[in-house]
């Protein structure tokens, strides 16, 4: 599954409008974070069945096993701060007054 935060970049709005026709299809926001979010289900079903592969005693060895569980750990972590940091975002919204 391609990265989806390096198919991100910052493209005029000129530019943007000229070649709308020939450029590929930029991500947006919500295209980046269902992305993320499959990436790190993605890591968690690796982890489960490192994890069910240990215990089963089918040749997985612990390290890899622990190496996954760790990614998939760190990877949900970076999903709830980024979920931390919406929902501040969208209260500051909120309390803004138009």
């Amino acid at each position: 599954m391609p990265d989806p935060i390096s198919n991100l970049r910052i493209v005029s709005p000129e530019s943007s409008v000229a070649s709308k026709a020939t450029a590929p299809r930029e991500w947006g926001f919500t295209e980046t974070l269902r992305g993320a979010i499959d990436q790190t289900k993605q890591l968690q079903g690796s982890a489960d069945v490192k994890v069910a592969g240990l215990l089963d005693g089918t040749g997985m060895d612990v390290h890899s096993a622990m190496i996954a569980v760790e990614q998939a750990d760190l990877s949900f972590q970076l999903m709830m701060q980024v979920r931390n940091k919406i929902v501040a975002a969208y209260q500051e919204i909120s309390r803004m007054q138009f």
